[in-house]
């Protein structure tokens, strides 16, 4: 009863972070078409950076933060988290994805964007872009949350700074999406789900590598930190 009541938090949390990041990165730049002037488009990768380093802050003691299922198959297959609990993660990151966009979708008015990340690049090319943009936020996710000798504080602060950096040179390009959750929400609402594959493909490539390429020069150091991943 104890493990489900922690799982259940776990979840709670997951969806909660999801939701919000969604909400508020994809609610930007649903404001920007259907509010014109209101605000700034260079504001947006601010706020899905600062929105996920702060919900990182909020709940990362509670489920290790992933808000992204690339980064919970990546940890799983980096022995840094359960894969018994992958699919359980999976089902409340795109649940609080798609929540947001539904809300979204029902309380602002009507538009013919729902923040999809779509690219003007061909899909191979858009698929080799989230795959590295994936793979850098991935070591810099899996380089503060498990090693000891990284400022485990600062960790927040770090993946929302890359996150912002990223959103800000591929926004662009392939609207820098590197979460497959994130991307799944708004392109439902969009009707938009062709090439969807690109931005849950390229992602879970990205991440599983960035997880062994660090774990690889990472020294041989015990992985006691745990992570801020339960």
């Amino acid at each position: 009863m104890r493990e489900l009541r922690q799982m259940a938090s776990k979840m709670t949390a997951e969806f909660l972070g999801t939701f919000i990041i969604v909400f508020m990165g994809c609610g930007s730049i649903m404001v920007v078409e259907r509010f014109p002037g209101s605000l700034s488009p260079s504001a947006i990768p601010m706020i899905f950076g600062l929105t996920v380093a702060a919900m990182i802050y909020a709940v990362g003691h509670l489920s290790g933060a992933h808000f992204n299922p690339a980064v919970t198959l990546a940890f799983a297959l980096g022995r840094h988290f359960p894969r018994r609990h992958v699919v359980l993660y999976w089902l409340a990151q795109f649940g609080g994805a798609v929540a947001a966009s539904a809300l979204l979708s029902i309380t602002l008015p009507h538009g013919t964007g729902f923040g999809a990340t779509v690219s003007p690049l061909g899909n191979f090319d858009a698929f080799v872009w989230e795959a590295l943009l994936t793979f850098i936020m991935m070591f810099v996710v899996i380089a503060v949350a498990t090693d000891t000798r990284a400022v485990g504080t600062m960790a927040g602060a770090a993946i929302g700074a890359i996150i912002t950096v990223e959103a800000f040179v591929a926004g662009p390009v392939t609207g820098a999406s590197m979460n497959p959750a994130r991307s799944l929400a708004p392109a439902l609402f969009q009707g938009q789900l062709a090439t969807w594959w690109v931005y849950a493909l390229g992602p879970a490539v990205g991440a599983v590598a960035a997880v062994f390429v660090y774990n690889a020069i990472r020294q041989d150091q015990t992985i006691s930190k745990n992570e801020v991943v339960q």
